[in-house]
């Protein structure tokens, strides 16, 4: 290995150390707790090191959300595969794909906070949007585009669950809906929505 190759491996691995305590922090304690002066101090470099990975806080939110929409996209691509050979076929991938978001959103509510809550400096749905989270919509799309009925656009049919699963998963976060209830809402959102 050249000396070159192990800087970049060592620039890799710092960067990755950086997301991985910002991440961790902002589980713990919020984003607001999540200052470069705090990530310095855990991951014992200094903060001009630190600068030369990130301009700053919103760049690590950013690097926070694709890691966390790559992490979604494997969560609701697994789900929907694994109820793919159950006898609901269909109905059951779109079941599962909504558990699974649901899921994830309630495990990792910082991460879910930097995918949708906060300025990562991130573009959506635009051309220039990070292949991340173009993958993290087109895992969605994969079962929920077949689930759009004839004459609907899969991608905006697509777009509306993925609005009502996010809407469901914010409400519930905020504490506005009781969690007891999220099977029969996930049923209700599918039996209403998703032709199967």
């Amino acid at each position: 290995m050249s000396v070159q190759q192990r800087k970049e491996r060592e620039r890799a691995d710092r960067e990755r150390l950086i997301v991985a305590t910002a991440r961790e922090l902002a589980e713990q304690q919020g984003w607001d707790a999540v200052t470069t002066r705090r990530l310095a101090e855990r991951i014992e470099y200094s903060q001009p090191v630190l600068y030369s990975h990130f301009r700053g806080k919103r760049e690590i939110i950013g690097a926070v959300a694709l890691e966390g929409a790559a992490e979604m996209a494997t969560a609701v691509r697994t789900a929907a595969s694994t109820a793919a050979s159950t006898a609901d076929g269909h109905r059951a991938r779109v079941a599962a794909l909504a558990h699974a978001y649901l899921d994830f959103a309630h495990r990792n509510p910082a991460v879910y906070d930097a995918m949708f809550q906060l300025d990562g400096g991130l573009a959506f749905a635009h051309e220039d949007t990070p292949e991340p989270l173009k993958d993290a919509f087109a895992a969605l799309l994969e079962t929920l585009g077949e689930a759009a009925g004839d004459g609907i656009h899969p991608g905006l049919f697509t777009e509306v669950f993925w609005a009502s699963l996010h809407g469901l998963a914010t409400l519930m976060r905020a504490g506005r809906l009781p969690p007891e209830h999220t099977t029969w809402r996930v049923e209700l959102l599918v039996d209403r929505l998703a032709v199967t």
